[in-house]
């Protein structure tokens, strides 16, 4: 059995801003969070998820982006001293969300400083968005990194992956599957057509009509702030795509208990089995508790059936 916390939105408490680094998009988020979203995201709740993920003591962390706001200097360096509480970059994969590019920045500044925990396994810290898709091979799982985060015009959260990265996924899956891995793919957006066009995944199809050729056997996302649970077409059957709560919502907050998924992967001779145990914060801030089970099945390409 294999363990895997999943992990998404942390979106960490913003710093004070110069007036000058509030030019353009920066301005409305800055904005909304002292007037909305600090009452949403609060870190005691984010230490209270931490502190379960580290006593259940997973074999990986899965973290699927949004760790700033409206990606301040200062956001992205707070995050590198924060990240270490969570694991280091062996026990721990990052893929961006578009809170993470809210403008564009300079990479080394920016998301450079997570490099180590996006690269794939073997390879140097990533040193711009070229690297996706990664591979990090843990145990029987492959987790399959895709980065649909792009700067994107004011009132817009949208991402994009873009041809030339799901090319490379189709190949990278197809690959894994021929060697009977269980493909497990991070992403930001919930890559389905049904999302409001203000935060969807523009090319969301295109990424389904990938799936559908060369499989996986789950997706996990977050960007919605709620635990959801889709399916999309894959060659073998239906594939889970499931979506995680904010892992900073304040309790009595409209995206309900901060939550994180413990996922427990196991196969039989026949298909790759999916236990979700829903770990959301209590109430009174003491802890995690069970909040709920999901269970999937998932076919592996008919080659690799025993």
């Amino acid at each position: 059995m294999f363990r895997l916390a999943h992990l998404s939105d942390p979106h960490l408490p913003m710093p004070l801003a110069r007036p000058w680094q509030l030019l353009g998009k920066r301005a409305t988020g800055y904005l909304n969070w002292w007037r909305r979203r600090a009452q949403l995201h609060v870190p005691e709740a984010l230490a209270g998820i931490v502190a379960d993920i580290k006593a259940q003591q997973p074999d990986h962390i899965a973290l699927t982006g949004d760790l700033v706001n409206i990606s301040l200097p200062t956001e992205f360096s707070r995050a590198v001293e924060w990240l270490p509480r969570l694991g280091g970059p062996r026990d721990v994969t990052i893929v961006p969300g578009n809170h993470d590019v809210y403008v564009a920045t300079a990479w080394p500044q920016s998301l450079g400083l997570w490099g180590a925990y996006m690269a794939g396994d073997g390879q140097p810290p990533a040193a711009d968005f070229g690297i996706f898709p990664t591979l990090r091979r843990r145990g029987p799982v492959a987790l399959v990194g895709l980065s649909s985060a792009v700067p994107k015009p004011p009132f817009f959260a949208t991402g994009t992956l873009g041809a030339a990265q799901i090319d490379r996924a189709e190949k990278l899956l197809g690959d894994l599957g021929r060697e009977g891995l269980c493909r497990v793919v991070l992403i930001h957006h919930p890559p389905l057509t049904t999302e409001s066009r203000f935060k969807r995944l523009t090319d969301a199809a295109a990424f389904q009509a990938m799936v559908r050729r060369a499989g996986c056997e789950l997706v996990l996302h977050g960007h919605n702030h709620r635990s959801e649970v889709a399916r999309i077409a894959g060659p073998e059957g239906p594939v889970p795509v499931i979506g995680v709560t904010s892992a900073s919502a304040a309790a009595g907050s409209k995206y309900g208990r901060a939550r994180y998924h413990l996922i427990r992967i196991t196969r039989d001779a026949t298909c790759w089995r999916f236990d979700i145990e829903l770990r959301a914060l209590r109430a009174d801030g003491t802890g995690c508790e069970t909040d709920g089970t999901l269970s999937f099945h998932s076919r592996p390409p008919l080659a690799m059936v025993a």
